[in-house]
């Protein structure tokens, strides 16, 4: 196996929710603003302060966190464990298209918001600049496999990793929670892009 010598930092995604506005008053009160207690590894992406209750048909989660800034759509990033606990079952999809997307209910202090569509896993992903794809040799939308080494026991090669590029984005890999525990993966640990197996 050849692995391109350009080591990508990882990001472990624990659930979360993205809010449009409309849905951030109803669950915090009119004209409602998120407080920033944490930037993430995207510019301008932070964990806010707020957090809100999940119901799904089969059970709820609570202190699930909000990250801002506020979208034009509400997202809710999930698990598939968190999905069983849920009783919901949401598709692999790329963040903002909410297409054949399932729904729950939102539950925060000021309201409760009934979501018809928006709860998502999110499809593992590498956020990248258009200078460090030119130097992967990668463009937008492509799909490339990714080599973990974890802690050395459980390395683990991952197949149909979306790359994203953009000029506002950070070089950054990032994988849910089950994926990450599944391949002994922490935040901030390098990953690479498989050039040929």
């Amino acid at each position: 196996m050849k692995l391109k010598d350009y080591p990508i930092k990882a990001g472990v995604s624990n659930r979360h929710v993205h809010l449009s506005q409309k849905d951030l008053e109803i669950l915090f009160g009119e004209g409602y603003e998120l407080t920033a207690i944490k930037d993430l590894g995207q510019p301008g992406q932070y964990a806010a302060q707020e957090k809100i209750i999940l119901v799904g048909p089969k059970g709820a989660i609570e202190g699930v966190r909000v990250l801002g800034p506020v979208r034009k759509a509400t997202q809710v990033e999930v698990s598939r464990t968190d999905a069983f606990k849920l009783g919901v079952k949401p598709p692999i999809k790329d963040s903002g298209d909410h297409e054949g997307s399932v729904g729950l209910t939102l539950v925060g202090p000021k309201g409760t918001v009934v979501l018809e569509k928006g709860v998502i896993l999110a499809k593992r992903h590498i956020h990248m600049t258009p200078e460090d794809a030119e130097k992967l040799g990668v463009k937008d939308k492509d799909l490339v496999m990714v080599y973990c080494k974890g802690n050395g026991e459980r390395k683990t090669i991952f197949d149909d990793v979306l790359v994203r590029v953009s000029s506002s984005y950070a070089l950054e890999f990032h994988v849910d929670v089950d994926e990450a525990n599944a391949a002994m993966i922490n935040n901030n640990d390098e990953v690479f892009v498989v050039e040929e197996l």
